[in-house]
């Protein structure tokens, strides 16, 4: 069969966890974070020298009973900046340090930033902030992490071994990065070009430069398009990455009817704005890749791919929620692309009972459509997400089950969208041809066809006609990219 594709994934912030910071388990609670967690990963800092002690993967509903506060962290660790990302990469814990660092407060704790557009900064009951920060307040306190120190290139370079090894053995022959200036500089991009140029890249990788909303714009957009000098023959820095709105089971999706508690979520770029950005961005042959959730978040961002895009630049929307009926056309008569993270259609009995308690009916029972964007002719790839919500499968046979039968064979939960089911054949063209068009590789790669690189699989079950419940099983037995044997199980 055809090399699949990752639609969107963090291969790059997966690997450097492994290596510059920690993963947390999503079955952690706070209480074994703070008593095990986090001492070692401090402890992990210290004997590496390190400037930040850097995580992920805390879980919003583990820690329900209660989020560690900047006080707690500090009683820990008070003299290195600490920062601890969520298991989806909206949420973050800072220990006071961090906040100084970034001009949220002094360290007598008179605050200094209160609100920022498209976060939240939490203020506690003393009025100060209890280093929890949602959205777009997380990215901008990233941004005065050591990333120099903490991402080098030859970190980079370190790193893409062990990511090449991962996605061949998996049988992704292409993949789309989630974000490729994560750490806030050029290193991955530099490390790719320089892999490529020495001959040993076996992957084709679309890099988006994400662009936040408190940033000024243009001066964004020119950094954007300056990251296409990294280019070559199997690297492509032709996206940009925007977050429109949050996660709607968090509540910070913007959807209508809005949520229970009367919350709309969190809106990071007004429409207006985003339509000029589009033009100026597609002007300058730079793709969107909008990470957009809620219903009412995808009514406007189409409306702003229409109004300011060109429809052959292929704008995307990255995971899709909840899609109105009417946007289903739109998106189709513009050429605009979804990549949809599949392996959020499964939710567990649990969380099932508790989705009507936040959502209208309707956005209780029905979220992350497939089977609609088929029907509707929408260029549909589907992705992983990797490493964000771990413990998902991330492999493209795992994510094929779930697509066929709306369930993963180790959970308990039941299909929350039946009607949105796939059959195998979709699935396979959205790993495959889909994907390559999404990257504007479906002239080269995406299907075995004369005159296309040999980029194929050899798997060792046919998971066309195998039972549905054991395509999960299946794995490569071999992965051959542009004619040559790269991996073999």
């Amino acid at each position: 069969m055809p090399g699949c594709g990752n639609g969107h994934a963090h291969y790059m912030l997966g690997y450097a966890l492994q290596t510059v910071g920690t993963m947390v388990d999503m079955d952690t609670d706070s209480q074994k974070f703070m008593t095990e967690i986090l001492p070692a990963a401090v402890q992990r800092a210290r004997e590496n020298g390190s400037t930040t002690v850097f995580g992920q993967g805390w879980n919003r509903e583990k820690f329900k009973t209660h989020i560690p506060t900047r006080h707690e962290l500090d009683a820990v660790c008070s003299d290195i900046p600490v920062y601890f990302l969520d298991d989806e990469c909206h949420k973050a814990i800072t220990n006071t340090l961090m906040l100084v660092k970034a001009g949220i407060m002094k360290e007598d704790g008179t605050v200094l930033k209160r609100e920022l557009k498209g976060g939240v900064i939490e203020i506690g009951e003393d009025g100060t902030p209890t280093g929890f920060l949602s959205e777009q307040a997380q990215t901008y306190v990233r941004q005065f992490i050591d990333h120099e120190n903490l991402y080098s290139l030859d970190r980079a370079l370190s790193n893409l071994t062990d990511i090449e090894r991962h996605i061949l053995s998996e049988g992704y022959t292409m993949y789309h990065e989630g974000w490729g200036n994560y750490f806030v500089n050029t290193n991955y991009y530099k490390a790719l070009r320089q892999m490529d140029e020495a001959g040993k890249l076996h992957f084709v990788v679309g890099l988006p430069y994400e662009i936040e909303s408190w940033m000024d714009p243009d001066e964004a957009l020119e950094r954007a398009a300056d990251a296409k000098q990294f280019a070559s023959k199997r690297v492509i820095p032709g996206w940009i990455k925007l977050l429109f709105d949050g996660t709607v089971e968090s509540g910070t999706g913007l959807i209508d009817p809005p949520y229970l508690d009367g919350r709309r979520g969190i809106v990071n770029w007004e429409e207006k704005e985003l339509t000029e950005f589009v033009r100026k961005a597609n002007e300058k042959g730079l793709t969107l890749h909008v990470h957009v959730l809620g219903n009412e978040g995808v009514h406007r961002v189409v409306n702003a791919f229409i109004n300011g895009g060109k429809d052959e630049m292929r704008n995307t929307l990255v995971h899709v929620r909840n899609v109105d009926e009417p946007d289903y056309r739109r998106m189709a008569d513009h050429n605009i692309y979804v990549t949809s993270g599949i392996t959020w259609h499964h939710f567990s009995d649990e969380v099932q009972k508790e989705l009507p308690k936040l959502l209208p009916a309707v956005m209780a029972t029905k979220a992350y459509p497939l089977k609609s964007f088929f029907g509707y002719g929408i260029p549909a790839s589907i992705h992983s997400d990797y490493p964000a919500l771990s413990g998902s499968p991330d492999d493209p046979f795992g994510i094929m089950e779930i697509a066929v039968t709306g369930t993963e064979y180790h959970e308990n939960g039941k299909p929350i969208w039946p009607e949105e089911l796939v059959t195998r054949e979709q699935a396979l063209t959205a790993m495959t041809i889909n994907c390559a068009k999404q990257m504007f590789l479906e002239n080269e790669r995406g299907s075995i066809k004369t005159g296309k690189y040999a980029d194929f699989l050899l798997v060792n079950k046919d998971v066309l006609t195998c039972p549905v419940k054991e395509i999960h099983e299946a794995k490569p037995a071999a992965t051959y990219f542009e004619g040559k044997k790269v991996f073999a199980r």
